[in-house]
């Protein structure tokens, strides 16, 4: 097992002038970093890559679907291709970075409702784009781990059950799905039965409170929650997100409207100490 921190708490843009932060993660205890991938060139986080090297942190990627204009549901082909490009360029930045696969809501694009459930005829719209990209995905040492958002933020799949029913359905080996504690707080009715169902399809998961704050301070059931993931002999990343108000833009976005630890630093330092004790528990 990994533990990592997800760096959207700051930035949507890994840099140079992140170092002392990255440097004090390092010490703190983690193994690695999950760095955005919004907007850049391979070149860009191949430089990232070296400093991350140098620091002695590994490294997972991040990203979502920046807009309309490539939503892979969309009924406009044009639409689906530029997804599938938007994706491709998104795999290539995460080899380039050196990253252990890439995970969010690579379904569609986040904010956008169609005013119903998910529709056969997007599921397959979803199934082409997704073949395509995992294809480039597999072909480059990845594996994109698709997140099961909540309803308020997504309508593609909002439980592990019909996450996993996609996957399975596509049964790409490069396209498998991320746990997420905030949103499985929200969407199912056993959070941790949700993840032991579906286990086996499970390659990342996200740790984070029901309020988006420090793990630990919340009423997610960690105790039951890291014994069922070390149970089911999971032995990859457990990642930190949380959110705060330092990026005016994505807090909108992702609805943070208050501060939810006395300090940034809080929020991995506290967090590494319930992922770290929780685990060696369980």
């Amino acid at each position: 097992m990994k533990i990592g921190f997800c760096m959207l708490l700051w930035t949507t843009s890994v840099g140079n002038e992140h170092r002392a932060l990255l440097e004090d993660i390092k010490a703190t205890g983690y193994d690695g970093v999950e760095v955005p991938i919004f907007g850049g060139t391979p070149d860009s986080y191949a430089k990232t890559a070296v400093m991350l090297d140098e620091i002695g942190l590994e490294r997972t990627a991040i990203s979502v679907i920046p807009s309309l204009e490539q939503h892979p549901l969309s009924e406009d082909p044009a639409d689906r291709q530029r997804g599938v490009e938007y994706l491709n360029w998104l795999v290539n930045c995460a080899t380039a970075l050196g990253a252990q696969g890439i995970g969010g809501p690579l379904h569609q694009t986040l904010g956008h409702f169609s005013g119903a459930g998910t529709t056969d005829a997007e599921f397959d719209r979803a199934r082409e784009v997704h073949t395509k990209v995992g294809d480039h995905a597999q072909a480059n040492g990845q594996v994109i781990a698709l997140e099961a958002v909540n309803r308020f933020e997504s309508y593609f799949a909002n439980t592990m059950d019909d996450l996993c029913a996609y996957t399975r359905s596509l049964n790409h080996p490069a396209i498998k799905t991320m746990y997420d504690t905030f949103h499985a707080n929200l969407e199912e009715r056993d959070p941790v039965a949700a993840y032991t169902r579906n286990a086996s399809d499970v390659v990342h998961i996200h740790i984070s409170e029901n309020d988006r704050g420090v793990p630990g301070c919340g009423h997610v059931p960690w105790a039951e929650t890291f014994s069922a993931i070390k149970s089911s002999g999971y032995d990859g990343w457990l990642t930190i997100e949380a959110f705060g108000r330092g990026l005016p833009e994505l807090a909108a976005a992702t609805r943070v409207w208050r501060d939810f630890a006395e300090s940034p630093e809080a929020y991995y330092r506290e967090g590494y100490k319930c992922i770290r004790q929780g685990w060696d528990v369980a």
